[in-house]
């Protein structure tokens, strides 16, 4: 179709040059004002009406018509080039399937060649931009780590070939660097905090952050009345020092919006490409993806001084400081509860003086447990577990419960032996 117009449009040009140039000979119009009509200079109208006196209408037409250029792909290069596309790189966008093409394939193409041939395949289409809503851009902060946008991409990250999971991203808004991916099977405060420290290890505390509204970073409940206002998130965020700031809309956090959006397309294809199919092998590779990432697309900041200040605590007070803290009060035995479980205190004497006693319970990302009392640790043994109704699901963990529900009933369940049983 492109072809058709292109060659259509070679034509209607050379009949109108044609026309305007026996105007100048009958000398209807002037030399100059044929060169206003055909969009050429004097001295170009002047070289075509000499050619059109020699040769007439025949030589205005263009010598590369029927000509091969010099510049098209072979046709071997071409038809490997089909062949991977259809076969390994389907569904690839122009930019990384030349990417990869150059990367695995040893074949240097332009992105646009590539696009052409995907249209020609029908592996992709010409899509007419439509007009978006104009949103103001906001100027990048100069230094990194100053704002560090924050963001959960649930989405079927390995294709079917495993569980939907969901990916919490951490990119820096003053360089669009990547500073922090996990994986996880649900949008939860544990995978934020496993990001927040992957982040501060790696780099240090930032100044802020920047969200969204999710009740992960507040208190979204209008009839709460008791509590510090904090979610669990925004107590560990106050003891390390970092701001929390909610955005109004998705598009003033663009950042890790579209963010969201690429990792989408080229982290999917990265995995699939590696047979990557779970959350352990995809959390492995994320380190290795975000080295990618940042090569590729990080900017410089505008101040080249960093934002983020040192942890020189250690490992071990971090892992303190991200810990989910609650309060117990021991009963006479020396018993406590927590999540329908039933703990007792282990003490070397009567441990008269902790009866009463108000201890505090660390729940850290390992899923191990500490209790605390007057800064010691006491030790204590699992007792008992009181029978309760399983957790209420919503949005955010129903993906994760229906996935284990359908494998459990995938699995094939053995066959019973019935016994029959005598009359009597």
């Amino acid at each position: 179709m492109g072809g058709e117009f292109l060659t259509m449009s070679a034509l209607e040009r050379e009949r109108e040059r044609a026309s305007v140039l026996r105007q100048v000979a009958a000398r209807l119009i002037t030399q100059e004002t044929a060169g206003e009509l055909l969009g050429l200079s004097v001295r170009q109208v002047k070289r075509l009406y000499r050619v059109w006196k020699r040769l007439g209408d025949a030589g205005l037409v263009s010598r590369q018509r029927g000509r091969v250029s010099p510049r098209r792909m072979e046709a071997s290069l071409r038809g490997r080039i089909e062949t991977l596309l259809k076969a390994k790189y389907p569904d690839f966008g122009p930019t990384l399937a030349a990417e990869k093409l150059c990367e695995l394939e040893r074949i240097d193409v332009s992105r646009e060649a590539v696009r052409r041939i995907q249209v020609a395949l029908g592996l992709a289409r010409v899509r007419r931009r439509r007009a978006k809503r104009v949103h103001s851009p906001r100027e990048r902060r100069p230094r990194f780590g100053e704002l560090i946008q924050i963001d959960a991409s649930p989405h079927d990250w390995f294709e079917g070939r495993g569980p939907r999971c969901a990916l919490i991203v951490f990119i820096d808004d003053a360089t669009s660097r990547l500073t922090a991916l996990q994986f996880s099977p649900t949008e939860t405060t544990v995978a934020y905090l496993c990001a927040l420290r992957a982040h501060v290890l790696a780099h240090g505390v930032p100044l802020a952050f920047y969200s969204d509204r999710n009740g992960i970073f507040r208190v979204n409940a209008k009839e709460a009345e008791s509590g510090d206002g904090f979610t669990q998130f925004g107590r560990v965020a106050e003891r390390v020092k970092i701001e929390l700031i909610q955005a109004s809309t998705p598009q003033a956090k663009g950042r890790v919006e579209r963010a969201n959006q690429t990792l989408q397309d080229r982290l999917i294809k990265e995995m699939r490409l590696r047979g990557v199919s779970d959350i352990p092998a995809a959390q492995a590779f994320a380190r290795e993806f975000m080295e990618i990432w940042n090569d590729k697309f990080a900017k410089p900041p505008l101040d080249s001084t960093c934002a983020h200040r040192p942890w020189t605590a250690g490992a071990e007070a971090l892992e303190k400081a991200l810990a989910r803290r609650e309060q117990r009060v021991l009963s006479k035995a020396l018993t406590f509860s927590v999540g329908g479980k039933v703990f007792c205190v282990k003490t070397n004497g009567p441990g008269t003086a902790l009866r009463g006693a108000r201890v505090t319970i660390l729940h850290f990302l390992d899923g191990t447990m500490r209790v605390e009392y007057k800064d010691r640790s006491l030790l204590f043994t699992h007792f008992k577990t009181n029978p309760g109704p399983k957790p209420a699901e919503d949005e955010k963990t129903i993906d994760a419960r229906m996935a284990e529900l359908v494998a459990a009933h995938a699995q094939p369940s053995r066959p019973t032996t019935v016994v029959p049983q005598g009359c009597g």
